[in-house]
């Protein structure tokens, strides 16, 4: 188990986040109002990099998806990117991925909101 974070970096036109540790019940009060914030500061694309989390339980998908419904009536785009395959398999079977967009790399990601 390791301590949630997030850590941010401006990559041209995206913010970049990168989502550490367990996104579960415990640490959801932890993460919803990063994700708020990231959202408040008026940045267009966010690019959440979920490579670092090791674990995600139904609280946490409901982070996630809080955090994608705030983003859309203010204009952002919020969308995951390295997915690990146990949470990807997750936001399949929940139908998640219908509604957040997931892309394979923060690369790609970022390609597609470069223009």
């Amino acid at each position: 188990m390791s301590d949630p974070s997030v850590e941010t970096i401006a990559v041209g036109r995206c913010l970049v986040a990168r989502v550490s540790g367990d996104m579960d019940f415990v640490n959801g009060a932890v993460f919803r109002p990063q994700f708020k914030e990231l959202i408040a500061r008026g940045g267009r694309f966010i690019v959440l990099d979920l490579s670092g989390v090791s674990f995600c339980d139904s609280a946490g998908l409901n982070v996630l998806i809080g955090a994608w419904k705030q983003a859309e009536p203010s204009g952002v785009v919020l969308v995951v990117a390295c997915v690990p395959e146990h949470l990807r398999r997750v936001l399949e079977m929940t139908g998640v991925d219908q509604v957040l967009r997931m892309f394979d790399t923060v690369a790609d990601a970022e390609a597609v909101f470069r223009g």
